[in-house]
């Protein structure tokens, strides 16, 4: 005997209902059903369902990532902010203790992918700070939660199927699988779909491991610019001379044109010498306009930018690798009169804010909203107008104003 189903209630009432209910509730339901439709999916794209309910069944939504989908700071932060930050002088120091450390591995990375150790290092370093800074989240949890909700939810299931994968095949622990909110993890901060591309097994214990293998990740990191059209023996690019009146319309790092073409608009070395005889066939580069620092860029800067997709990340690891290799620091100055800070020096202005009684939290160096709340408060105390940017200005005004209590 069939039971007779009841009436459905009006589509109104079911809604007035839900929105009496509280967000994270919505959130925790939505999510729910969510994962009951990626089990499905999963199976289609070769995770077991043993696999999927051993590892995804008790997840819970983390809808903090959400808000850093338009927040990447290769995008928001000024180019002399975020330079200052991954190239400074414990960095360089750092990397090139590495470079020490490291050397045999880091030739014989360079005779089987053709990638200098510089460039490895400099990834690195710029990455995970040479594997001291992993990212805390939880792959799992961070992926499934895009998988569910925002923009992109397509392309972050793709790499959700593919994290559980990287767990079925026993390349890397689940517990060790946290990184960045978007999914990279590692040294070398690849995301599941890269590792399962172009990882490689450079120590030959079965396993592709960029958590706990050095060897696989500065291996797996040359493979991928390889992968990416790396030329060896061609350099990146360098710093230029603009003439007065140049012309900015001709920059782009797309708009390559061979060196007879720059040496006849003007172009120089920095140092006002001629092109080098073997520029390659490059674009100019203005991070910040053609009031500052320019560059002549070529295809193996175009390889790493391939590795994230945006022009600052890209000459950050093209000038760490240069300093690491003895270069100097960019010779013309950032268009400001505000420069931004090493970490050393975001370190001590955290210190000045919590000796003045701000919560900030831990010193790291990393300028959150806690710290820039706090400092936009305080220099607004000093009689000082502050969008709580943290640049050389605002550490004299907190330097100036003494430790302790106002």
């Amino acid at each position: 005997m069939k039971t007779r189903p009841s009436p459905l209630l009006p589509r109104s009432l079911v809604l007035s209902a839900l929105l009496t209910l509280p967000l994270p509730v919505l959130a925790d339901q939505a999510f729910t059903d969510c994962l009951d439709r990626l089990r499905t999916e999963a199976v289609q794209h070769g995770v077991a369902q043993s696999t999927f309910d051993a590892h995804a069944a008790g997840l819970e939504p983390d809808m903090a990532v959400l808000g850093f989908l338009d927040a990447q700071p290769e995008f928001v932060t000024p180019i002399w902010d975020y330079i200052a930050a991954l190239v400074d002088d414990e960095r360089i120091a750092d990397g090139r203790a590495m470079l020490e450390q490291w050397g045999e591995v880091l030739q014989r990375v360079e005779a089987v992918y053709g990638v200098d150790p510089a460039t490895v290092v400099a990834v690195w370093g710029v990455e995970s700070n040479f594997g001291r800074n992993f990212g805390s989240r939880p792959l799992l949890t961070s992926l499934s939660t895009l998988s569910c909700f925002g923009r992109r939810q397509s392309f972050f299931k793709g790499e959700f199927f593919t994290t559980l994968k990287i767990i079925q095949e026993g390349h890397v622990a689940p517990e060790r699988l946290t990184g960045s909110w978007a999914g990279a993890f590692g040294h070398t901060q690849f995301m599941p779909s890269t590792f399962v591309r172009l990882a490689v097994d450079f120590d030959r214990d079965g396993r592709r491991d960029l958590v706990d293998s050095v060897p696989d990740a500065l291996a797996s990191t040359a493979n991928f610019l390889r992968r990416a059209g790396w030329r060896t023996e061609e350099r990146w690019g360098f710093e230029v001379a603009l003439p007065a009146g140049f012309d900015a319309g001709l920059a782009g790092r797309r708009s390559k044109r061979p060196a007879r073409d720059w040496v006849k608009y003007g172009l120089t070395r920095i140092d006002g010498s001629p092109l080098p005889e073997d520029t390659p066939v490059s674009g100019l580069l203005l991070p910040a306009g053609k009031e500052g620092p320019a560059f002549l860029v070529g295809r193996n800067f175009d390889a790493l930018y391939g590795y994230n997709a945006a022009e600052s990340y890209a000459l950050a690891i093209a000038h760490l690798s240069d300093r690491l290799r003895g270069g100097s620091a960019f010779a013309a100055p950032w268009p400001t009169d505000d420069a931004g800070l090493s970490r050393a020096e975001r370190r001590e202005l955290q210190r000045l804010l919590l000796d003045r009684g701000h919560d900030i939290g831990e010193v790291d160096g990393m300028i959150g909203s806690r710290t820039r709340e706090a400092l936009k408060l305080e220099l607004e105390a000093l009689g000082l107008k502050s969008d709580g940017r943290a640049g050389q200005a605002a550490l004299r005004a907190l330097r100036e104003a003494g430790p302790g209590p106002r």
